[in-house]
């Protein structure tokens, strides 16, 4: 079974919580990045950790949760070799799975509920990238990375 990483700001302690013990039921285990505190911190930090994880293979996936899921998804995607796609519902969770590859998913706990992150949970670790005509612009993406 898959290694999950997960990571939070201080906004998102709750629903990380909430989504650790709903992946774990599904039987991933999950390593836990984030912070379990509610007081201010930064969420580049717990981006980039995650990220790190990931693109080292310690984790096969990830999910990143702050207010928004925007600035945490900014800081992993400056780790070579991720993909972290915010997604507020389940479509785009399973569609940046199937074609972009995306290999970390962040969400908003000011924008979703617990019911609907875990929508977009099971949206994108239970769908696979599809390759094909897919392969071609995740190449792209990847060739912009090296040429920075």
């Amino acid at each position: 079974m898959k290694k999950i990483a997960i990571g939070n700001d201080h906004v998102a302690v709750e629903l990380k919580n909430h989504i650790t013990k709903y992946v774990e039921a599904k039987g991933y285990t999950v390593v836990n990045f984030g912070t379990d505190s509610g007081e201010s911190c930064d969420y580049p930090v717990y981006g980039e950790k995650v990220a790190r994880a990931v693109a080292s293979g310690e984790c096969d996936l990830g999910i990143l949760i702050c207010g928004t899921g925007i600035g945490i998804s900014l800081a992993a995607n400056k780790v070579k070799g991720i993909r972290a796609a915010v997604c507020s519902e389940p479509y785009s969770a399973r569609l940046t799975r199937q074609h972009n590859n995306a290999n970390i998913i962040a969400f908003g706990a000011r924008v979703v509920g617990q019911a609907m992150a875990e929508m977009i949970v099971d949206e994108f670790l239970d769908a696979e990238f599809e390759g094909g005509r897919h392969q071609r612009r995740v190449d792209l993406i990847e060739k912009i990375e090296e040429n920075n």
